[in-house]
This record gives structure tokens, sequence and C-alpha cells, in this order.
């Protein structure tokens, strides 16, 4: 009983040099991702300075998504073999090199190009490396918060991010040349990052094995085995998958204001920096601290989060178009994209919560992203393409629609998982994660990083 009291009290980072770690991780994970940043608030002036449809935008992030889901799956091994340092500096200096010219050209086909290029450094091997470094930051009962935390200072970034960015944009005269100067300053603050990430970071796997010992891609693919064969990893990337589906709704909702209410583009943008930066830094916060007391942990967060969504995406659907109802549908999407964003805190989660050693948890992340994140490759487009076959309301109508239905099934899986998720699961783990030991001759303690 009194073990289980400390753990439960153990303090959120274990040193000073694992919070400054996280922290620069926070600023690494957030300015990798200028472009996700800016669609939220932005999506028109993007379409005006690439010069693109709403298909041809969903067209372009559908093939950033699906290329980013391959390199999660091919490039997962490398989660567990190598250090955070090697992995996450390299990335974020070509990923930055890369954003500065991404404002400076409006070719589809470059456009395409340097998107490619961010899937595989910033999504495929950046990302996952990210996420299982949050995840080894702390320990198994300080997950939710850990990630939380996470979620919420990114949503701080981002509001700063987007709010100077749109401040450039009025300030030179609502030009799109306020993007491109965005970009450039986002491009040469990840090279920055990524120098400082090359001196800071652990420079150490937490791999049992040796490097002299050879048997260090043995003990990971094993590892890989043994995690990836547990239905309770994929049962919660799939929660992730319908979470995220109703993120990629998120950029849309600018539009809708703006096209079915008429409301100015400065206007609607003003009311996505509110809703999307501030609501992702408030309810990511509150999902951190507080869904272990409220809902039992982060399966039932989720479940409670999903079915908000089924909610309100089914009054979304019903409501009418008509300049009267404009209040109605920003005080129906406020809490829409407050909830979206609390989920969001919460799907990478369970994997700490259910006992996987640290040492795994990189491919076993980069494997999960590539469930959590598949509708990438194709929800853009679809929203796109549903919006421009059926313009006006009908279009709003069946996204909203949709997004009812993801929410309704995916809290039908979380309702699942949180059920398996109760039961013996994480002394299975650990049974299983000895007799594994064992066969591969391995011994001694876990590493964490607050041991090295």
């Amino acid at each position: 009983m009194n073990s289980t009291v400390d753990t439960e009290n153990q303090p959120i980072f274990a040193s000073r040099r694992l919070l400054l770690n996280f922290v620069l991780i926070t600023l690494c994970s957030q300015f990798t991702f200028a472009l996700l940043a800016m669609k939220g608030v932005l999506l028109p002036q993007i379409l005006e300075l690439w010069d693109v449809s709403k298909t041809q935008f969903g067209l372009l992030l559908s093939i950033y998504g699906f290329a980013s889901n391959v390199m999660y799956v091919l490039l997962s091994w490398v989660q567990d073999r190598y250090a955070p340092q090697q992995i996450i500096s390299v990335t974020m200096i070509i990923g930055g090199i890369t954003t500065f010219f991404l404002g400076k050209t409006s070719d589809f086909n470059v456009l395409l190009s340097l998107l490619l290029v961010l899937a595989i450094c910033c999504e495929g091997a950046f990302w996952p490396a990210i996420l299982s470094s949050v995840r080894k930051s702390t320990s198994d009962s300080n997950q939710s918060k850990v990630f939380g935390i996470l979620e919420g200072g990114r949503g701080l970034i981002e509001f700063l991010q987007n709010a100077i960015t749109l401040g450039l944009y009025a300030w030179l005269g609502y030009s799109v040349l306020g993007l491109e100067v965005a970009f450039m300053i986002n491009g040469s603050v990840m090279v920055l990052l990524g120098i400082t990430c090359w001196f800071r970071l652990p420079k150490e796997s937490l791999l049992k094995s040796s490097e002299s010992s050879g048997t260090m891609m043995k003990e990971v693919v094993e590892g890989m085995r043994f995690t990836l064969a547990l239905p309770e990893i994929w049962l919660a990337g799939i929660i992730g998958f319908f979470i995220y589906f109703a993120y990629t709704s998120l950029p849309f909702y600018i539009t809708y204001l703006n096209e079915s209410y008429t409301l100015p583009v400065i206007a609607a943008s003003i009311f996505g920096v509110i809703s999307t930066s501030l609501g992702r830094i408030s309810s990511a916060f509150v999902a951190g601290f507080a869904t272990d007391k409220l809902f039992g942990g982060s399966s039932g967060g989720m479940q409670v989060g999903l079915m908000v969504v089924a909610v309100l995406g089914t009054l979304l659907a019903l409501l009418p178009i008509t300049q009267s109802f404009a209040w109605v549908a920003m005080a129906l999407l406020m809490p829409l994209v407050f909830t979206v964003f609390f989920m969001r805190a919460l799907y990478f989660a369970p994997y700490g919560e259910m006992g996987l050693p640290p040492r795994f948890s990189g491919s076993v992340i980069s494997v999960a992203a590539f469930v959590v994140y598949a509708p990438s490759s194709f929800a853009y487009l679809l929203w796109g393409f549903i919006l421009d076959s059926y313009p006006g309301a009908e279009g709003y109508r069946y996204l909203f629609g949709t997004l009812a239905v993801v929410g309704a099934v995916g809290a039908a899986m979380a309702i699942i998982l949180r059920r398996r998720m109760s039961g013996s699961l994480r002394d299975r783990i650990a049974l299983q994660v000895a007799e594994l030991d064992n066969k591969l001759g391995l011994e001694g303690e876990e590493k964490t990083f607050a041991k090295l």
C-alpha cells in the first residue's frame, strides 16, 4: 500500500536536468510543425500564398500524411536503437532548412517535394523520438500529466507563432508576405534548436544490451515482437485514430464561419487563434492533471471526450445556416475544439500506463503513431473533396455528420480499452518482459532518463 502511494506521489520530473530537457523537447515539437500550426487559423491565407484550392491543399497534406505513416513503420526500429540526441538534432536541422523555403514557392511539385522531406525527417523519424522521450521523462503514474504538459506547452508556443504570423499578415497590409517571413523565421529557429539538442539531450539509449555485446538490434527486434503482439497496443492506437480524424477537421471550421456566416477572414482567423491555441493550452493542461481523478485514467478521458464530439457534431450538422445563428455556431465550435485538444493530450498516455518498459516504448509509439496519424493520409483530402463537391451548407452538414459518427465509434473503442486496462495488464506485461530478458540473457534494472 505504501509503495503505491509513493509511486503516485512521485514528482513529474526527477531532476532539474530532466525538466530543462523536457522544455527543449517541447520547443522542438512545436516549431517543427509550423505549417500544421498555421493551417488551423490561417488556411485562407495559405491557400492564397500557395495558389491552391481546398482539394489541392488536402491532396498535399494527404500525400504528406501517407509518406509520414510509411516512415513511422520503416523507421520504428531506429527509435529504441539510437539516442534522442542523434535522432532529434539531425532531423531538426534538416527540417529547419526545408521549412525556411516553404513560403517561397507556389509551384505544386516543389511544394510536394518540400513536404515529403518534412514527412521523412520531421514526422517519420523525429516525432516518435519526441513522444518516446516524453514517455521516458517520468514514471508510469505521471504519463497523463507529462503528455498534458507537452500538449499545453505546444499550445502556448503555437499561440505565439500564430499571433506573430497573424500580426505580420496584418502589418504588411494583409499580404501573404507575412506568411513567407513567418516560415523563414520558424525554419531558422528550428536549426538553432537542433544544434542545442546535440549538446543537451541524452547520448545513450535505454537498452540493457551494450554496443560491445553486438546484441542491441536483437533486443530491439525481440522487444518489438513482444509489444506489438499485445492487443491493447493496437486498441489504443485505433482510439487515437478516431481522435486524430476529428482533429483534421479543425482547419475547416474557419472556412465554415467565413463562408456560411460571412464572417470576415481576419475575424474568423482571430476566432481560430482564440479557440485553437488558447483552447489547446487550457484543455491540455486540464486533461493531464484531472483525467485520473475524474475519468479513471487516459482511456476514460478519451471515452468521455469522444462522446462529446459525437453530440456536438450532431448539433452542428443540424444547425440552421443563417446569419442569426453565427454566435450559436461559434458557441458550439469552441467546446468542440477544446474537447479535441483535451483528447490529444491523452492518446499516447496509455502506452506508459500499461507498464511497457521505457526501452521498448520508442518502437511501440512509432508503430502506434502509424495507426493514430493514419487519417492524415486521407482525411484532409476527404474534407476538401466534400466541401468542394457540395458547396455551401450541404458540405458542412456532411462534415459535421461524419464527425458525429467518428466520435460515437471512437467512444465505443475507448470503453473496451478502459475495461481491458482495469485488469491485471501491468502484471502480465511485467511477467512477459522478465521472460524475454531471461531468454536474451539480459540482467539489471530498467534504465531511465533520470538514472542516466
